[in-house]
């Protein structure tokens, strides 16, 4: 802080040889108008990276759980082959299945478990008797185990007419590549965002520098040193930045909060609500979600003043 005396008011009321009042004045303003704007750019910063972080954790949770999921099941598809029992087909493939080593149980489906499957893209009251729609058991592997697929699927090729075995590699490769992709996409949007906020805060360094020059070049002319100076802008972009971010990544972590503890009633049942449902799980980041906006709060704050500090430092060599 620099000391400024205090030269205002009649001097025929000070007595003769008091000393004059000495306040403190920061070198930086406050509470001001391009403070307040640096605020609120930092706010709304730290606002969207917490938005994407969130989502990124979102994306990243469900396509573990979805990999998870799929990777642990096995579908065999019995196309309908005409004068055949296809019930018989579908008992004698889930049997199969079952006494196959590394299956833990097999489950057919019904033709109304069939339909409902495809109410979604081809409506209710769906009869796949008019339709060569093929059968599905559903076979899950047991935990830990490795079967090998490969002698499966020529098994029921020999034993059962039309069978055909599907491991899902594909539907995996797909979630991993939209999962890398999503994570991609959210540190691109990560490093724009920080970009944008150190150009703010440079700018706003400058202006500040430049409104209180006459200040700094007394200071430097008297003596102070650039590491007090540099210290005063330092301790006041750090404060900026953290208030900045608090009411930016505070405002996304409670977003997220409500949305977590509405997702029930605000989706409300039916196919659109399973959808999403699927798509989002419950909207729940996790601890590590929170945590992860919590530091970047912390990290929006550091890099303010880092910048701050480092524009202010190449300033200072320039003044003679």
């Amino acid at each position: 802080m620099a000391d400024i005396e205090d030269i205002s008011g009649p001097t025929s009321t000070r007595k003769s040889g008091s000393p004059l009042p000495r306040t403190e004045t920061p070198i930086v303003p406050k509470n001001s108008i391009a403070g307040r704007a640096l605020i609120a750019v930092v706010a709304i910063m730290t606002f969207l990276a917490s938005l994407t972080t969130g989502g990124v954790m979102l994306v990243r949770a469900m396509a573990a759980d979805w990999q998870s999921d799929v990777a642990r099941e096995v579908t065999i598809q019995l196309r309908a082959t005409s004068g055949r029992d296809g019930e018989a087909d579908v008992r004698r493939a889930a049997d199969i299945a079952r006494s196959f080593p590394g299956i833990a149980e097999a489950r057919a489906y019904s033709k109304e478990e069939s339909a409902r499957l495809l109410e979604p893209w081809l409506g209710s009251g769906l009869s796949l008797d008019d339709l060569p729609v093929p059968r599905l058991v559903v076979a899950r592997i047991a935990p830990g185990a490795t079967p090998d697929l490969a002698q499966l699927r020529r098994q029921l090729a020999e034993r059962v007419a039309g069978a055909s075995l599907d491991d899902h590699r594909a539907w995996v490769d797909r979630m991993r590549t939209m999962a890398r992709t999503a994570v991609a996409g959210g540190v691109v949007v990560l490093a724009l965002v920080f970009i944008v906020t150190m150009l703010s805060v440079t700018f706003a360094t400058r202006g500040a520098m430049a409104t209180n020059r006459p200040i700094i070049e007394v200071l430097h002319f008297v003596g102070a040193k650039d590491r007090f100076i540099s210290g005063q802008f330092l301790k006041h972009f750090l404060a900026l930045g953290l208030k900045g971010g608090l009411i930016g990544g505070g405002t996304a972590v409670l977003m997220f909060a409500v949305l977590e503890a509405l997702s029930g009633w605000l989706l409300g049942g039916g196919a659109a609500a399973d959808q999403v449902t699927a798509l989002f799980g419950s909207f729940s980041i996790g601890p590590a979600g929170y945590l992860a906006m919590l530091a970047q709060i912390l990290l929006v704050a550091v890099v303010t003043a880092a910048t701050s500090q480092f524009t202010v430092n190449r300033t200072l060599e320039n003044i003679e």
